[in-house]
């Protein structure tokens, strides 16, 4: 679809208008969550924005809806990835009293650094701009000449590599 700007941002809020409420309640019917579902079909429009030069007509719904459908289902895989985070901390402080427990927090540092050093610089570079630096995806895809979807791959290789190697379940 080949249209001048103006012309994108009309067509693009028409299809927000005609569709914002019922993917907003299809979110709520899958999640129950009146905030949530509101942040996940603004996203849903955000991402349909970015793909707006690639979009057929005929495909437009079915794209909202399974844009929808992921992002929901990658909000629930982080909530799970947090919950498992919280459980392991909890039970971390709880045996802080320990006294090993400088130690233990020392050779898991040493341990974080040596899996950090032995990862491909390719997936280091980005996994350390998003967790140190805080950039975006997009941030970081812009900073080293990529595409989005290249750093997603990279960063899935990082925790992937790092899961491998620390030997402690994130």
């Amino acid at each position: 679809m080949v249209l001048k700007q103006e012309d994108k941002a009309s067509w693009f809020k028409s299809v927000f208008d005609a569709h914002y409420d019922s993917i907003r309640r299809f979110l709520y019917f899958r999640c129950g969550d009146v905030d949530l579902s509101e942040d996940i079909a603004q996203e849903v429009f955000i991402k349909l924005w970015d793909v707006r030069d690639t979009i057929r007509e005929e495909s437009v719904l079915s794209l909202l809806y399974t844009i929808a459908a992921n992002l929901l289902k990658n909000y629930h895989k982080h909530q799970k990835v947090v919950l498992n985070f919280q459980k392991n901390t909890t039970l971390i402080d709880v045996n802080l009293e320990e006294a090993d427990h400088p130690m233990r927090e020392q050779e898991m540092k040493e341990r974080l650094e040596r899996v950090l050093s032995d990862m491909p610089e390719k997936c280091r570079v980005p996994f350390l701009m998003s967790r140190i630096e805080e950039l975006t995806y997009s941030e970081i895809a812009q900073r080293l000449d990529l595409s989005v979807k290249a750093i997603e791959k990279r960063m899935k290789e990082a925790l992937d590599f790092i899961r491998n190697n620390l030997e402690y379940k994130i």
